[in-house]
Formats: C-alpha cells, structure tokens, sequence
C-alpha cells in the first residue's frame, strides 16, 4: 500500500510533463502545416538526370 504513495505522485507529474510538452508544441507552431509535410513526402522534387 506503501507503494501508491509514491506512484501516484510520479504518475501525475508524468502527466503534466507531457501535457506541458504538447502546450508547448501547440504554442511553437508544430501542428500547424500538416498537408505541406505529407505533400512533400508523397512528391520528390529532386529529381536525378
């Protein structure tokens, strides 16, 4: 029973780590061209002659 009180805790700010990891990412723009990066993925423009 011991053992809760310490993973609960961890737990939780596991939780706020990631959750402030994604504000973060919301909030630097990462989200933002979603269709770009699949375009360029699909086409190559370099294109070897």
């Amino acid at each position: 029973m011991s053992v809760i009180l310490y993973l609960v805790p961890i737990a939780v700010g596991l939780g706020l780590i990631g959750l402030v990891a994604f504000l973060w990412s919301m909030k630097s723009g990462q989200y933002e061209d979603l269709d770009g990066a699949a375009s360029r993925a699909l086409f190559d423009d370099d294109i070897k002659s």
